[in-house]
């Protein structure tokens, strides 16, 4: 495909067919993607491979059992991880400084790019992909199921396999809303309403709001989807367990 098209067009699968991605393959792919940009040339990640039903049961809880993690050839558990380097310092005779909030977010966005390249290269190799957000929504049972250590924090999930069928295209607001040249120029109610009026239009946005007895897509979003109690319940659950797993949140 040509490589524009392949970016306009990408799709989120969530079906796939029961063939199996080969070790091999696999394998090809992640060394490939372990080629992302990374802070330092350090290399703050690691990838846990799920194959197994019996590993798959386990970690389907943790993403509120969607069928795409038991449906998928393999699952994917992206980790940031400062535990192989720090061990590296201690037996170099370096004394690490790793346990802090920045060095936690340096690893975050190593394992985000490392994983989107996995991502863009699989697709690129004709296997289906879905990010499941809800990694960090449970990333305690998600620790205890693949036994990760101190300094190692869940970031992403990857289901893979190869595609049943055709997925949808995903709705994106157009480009306009997203740039801006020089400084930021912030929306007004008028524009902001513009950008996601085409998304508001979509038959599935319309019946979401009926579906749930709502006004607007917004307040899908707002009062269904992604709660205020819900995003707070979380955000202590995941700052507790980062903490518990050796980094330290500055003081306010």
């Amino acid at each position: 495909m040509e490589q524009m098209g392949y970016f306009k067009n990408r799709r989120t699968v969530r079906k796939y067919t029961s063939q199996a991605v080969s070790d091999e393959l696999l394998a090809e792919l992640i060394e490939a993607a372990s080629q992302a940009p990374t802070t330092g040339n350090m290399q703050l990640y690691s990838v846990v491979v799920t194959r197994s039903e019996e590993g798959k049961a386990a970690l389907a809880p943790s993403h509120f059992n969607q069928p795409t993690v038991k449906g998928c050839s393999v699952v994917l558990t992206f980790c940031a991880d400062f535990n192989r380097f720090v061990k590296w310092c201690e037996a170099s005779n370096a004394q690490p400084g790793y346990d802090n909030f920045q060095s936690f977010m340096t690893a975050v966005l190593d394992v985000s790019l490392f994983a989107q390249q996995f991502c863009t290269i699989a697709e690129m190799h004709g296997l289906g992909c879905c990010y499941l957000g809800t990694t960090t929504y449970n990333a305690p049972q998600i620790a205890e199921a693949l036994g990760l250590p101190e300094r190692v924090v869940p970031v992403t999930t990857l289901t893979v396999g190869y595609p049943d069928g055709e997925s949808p295209l995903s709705d994106r607001i157009p480009v306009e809303g997203i740039i801006h040249f020089e400084k930021y120029a912030d929306y007004t109610a008028e524009s902001v309403k513009s950008l996601y009026a085409e998304k508001e239009a979509r038959e599935d946005s319309r019946r979401f709001v009926a579906e749930n007895g709502k006004e607007s897509l917004a307040q899908v979003f707002t009062d269904v989807r992604y709660t205020r109690q819900a995003n707070e319940h979380f955000s202590k659950v995941y700052r507790d367990f980062i903490e518990s797993k050796g980094f330290a949140f500055p003081e306010k």
